[in-house]
């Protein structure tokens, strides 16, 4: 199940480029719009202001000559400020409404500085009469005021708006962040978390949706691999009988080569029917460790001498571990083995702490195990000439699993060398931890 969980649910997403969170983005994104909306309505605001402001002035210029213009017609004087008869600068446009007989303003924007109001009105002896006043100085300031306010209420907005951007994408990111480490746990092989239950709030969104979803997902592939484990580990069960049968009837057979060949492939397939049923009883996750202390090093070397003597064995720093000697044994014998069938002398252990590495200067370990671990049926050979039917490494690191050590495989190669250079030979490492491993569920044994 972790191996196939590992593609669908990928443990870390490496991505090239600049990584942002989904909060920012959020942030970014509501800002941008804040900024977007407060600035045009900045601009449709101060645009109605000043409008609205021009037309008062324009009325009231209005309103001006026309007293201006009853004073005039009465007394035949000019009592009122800013008023002129046949004023020279009067401008072209309002000249051309007035020469038509008609009363009209004019409002002359000079582009950066304060408008000019016009009013103007023909009288009845053919002169004009218009009013010439600037924008007053309370309306520009009245308007700066406006812009002002507009321009700290888009601020306000615009930090409004990123500071909620922040709050609603951190607590979607959050329960994103939960869903991504719960899912890595089922990755890991923990089928009893749940991607729902990790996210919890009582809001239900699409996060829960897509939780949900990983969760059957999960729980089918896990059904799917406990049938297929079942299946797999009853065939093997089921073979047992027959094939130890079939080891007691060669051995009643005469002594001569034929009977030497049929022996021997007679315990090749014992050896495949346990090894099967191992793996079956490790993917279970039910294997338990039974503890003990021991000397590392000695344990090594003992083990290795009854292996193989010619197998060198140094010890760096002797160490007293808390493990399964049996289930350290098999890893420690797998690895052997392996380094024999596929790799070439000298074979080398070396025992430093808790740590053992495992060398050989064969070919290497091939570049699919080095980037996904061991599987089964699949033989540490590069070019797959090796013996043996591919079960040992995954038995090590099944094993390795339950004593909750970590069994890591890479190539020895010259440094700086490139690529396509052959190696000189592949170490396997097994990192016993430094604490006995009560969360696997193992036990001590009892003296």
């Amino acid at each position: 199940m972790r191996g196939m969980l590992r593609h669908l649910v990928p443990a870390r997403v490496e991505r090239a480029g600049i990584r942002t969170g989904l909060r920012w983005k959020l942030s970014a994104a509501i800002a941008l719009v804040g900024a977007l909306v407060a600035i045009v309505l900045s601009l449709v605001v101060h645009n109605a202001a000043r409008v609205s402001m021009l037309d008062n002035a324009r009325d009231l210029a209005d309103e001006r000559l026309r007293i201006a213009q009853r004073n005039y017609e009465l007394s035949g004087r000019l009592n009122f400020p800013n008023i002129r008869i046949d004023d020279q600068e009067l401008p072209s446009e309002l000249r051309f409404k007035v020469e038509k007989g008609r009363r009209a303003t004019f409002v002359s924007d000079h582009g950066g500085g304060a408008p000019d109001i016009w009013a103007a009105v023909p009288l009845k002896d053919g002169h004009v009469l218009s009013l010439h006043t600037g924008f007053t100085d309370r309306s520009t300031d009245i308007l700066n005021d406006l812009d002002q306010a507009l321009v700290i209420g888009s601020i306000a907005v615009v930090l409004g708006g990123s500071a909620l951007g922040v709050l609603i994408g951190g607590q979607l990111s959050r329960r994103l962040r939960k869903a991504a480490a719960a899912a890595n746990q089922v990755a890991k092989g923990e089928t009893d978390v749940r991607v729902r239950d990790a996210i919890g709030g009582v809001v239900r969104d699409e996060t829960d949706d897509l939780a949900s979803a990983v969760d059957a997902m999960a729980d089918a592939l896990q059904q799917r691999l406990e049938a297929e484990r079942r299946v797999t580990a009853d065939i093997a069960h089921e073979l047992r009988t027959p094939v130890t049968g079939l080891l007691t009837a060669a051995e009643l057979l005469p002594p001569g080569r034929p009977t030497e060949l049929v022996m021997d492939r007679a315990k090749a397939m014992r050896t495949l029917v346990e090894d099967v049923l191992e793996v079956a009883r490790l993917d279970g996750a039910s294997e338990r460790a039974e503890l003990q202390d021991i000397l590392l090093g000695e344990f090594v070397t003992r083990r290795v001498a009854a292996k193989d003597p010619e197998v060198e064995v140094r010890v760096v720093h002797e160490s007293m571990v808390t493990t399964d000697p049996r289930r350290l044994e098999r890893v420690l014998l797998n690895l052997l083995t392996n380094a024999g069938r596929h790799g070439k002398p000298p074979i080398q252990v070396t025992v430093e702490g808790r740590v053992i590495r495992v060398r050989d200067h064969g070919p290497g370990f091939p570049r699919d195990l080095l980037a996904e671990g061991p599987s089964r049926f699949r033989t540490g050979s590069s070019d797959r000439a090796g013996r043996g039917h591919g079960l040992g490494l995954t038995i090590a690191a099944g094993q390795a699993r339950v004593l909750g050590a970590r069994l890591t495989f890479r190539n020895v190669r010259p440094a700086g060398a490139p690529e396509h250079r052959p190696s000189e030979g592949a170490v396997a490492v097994l990192w016993l931890p430094e604490h006995a491993p009560t969360n696997t569920g193992s036990y001590p044994m009892l003296p």
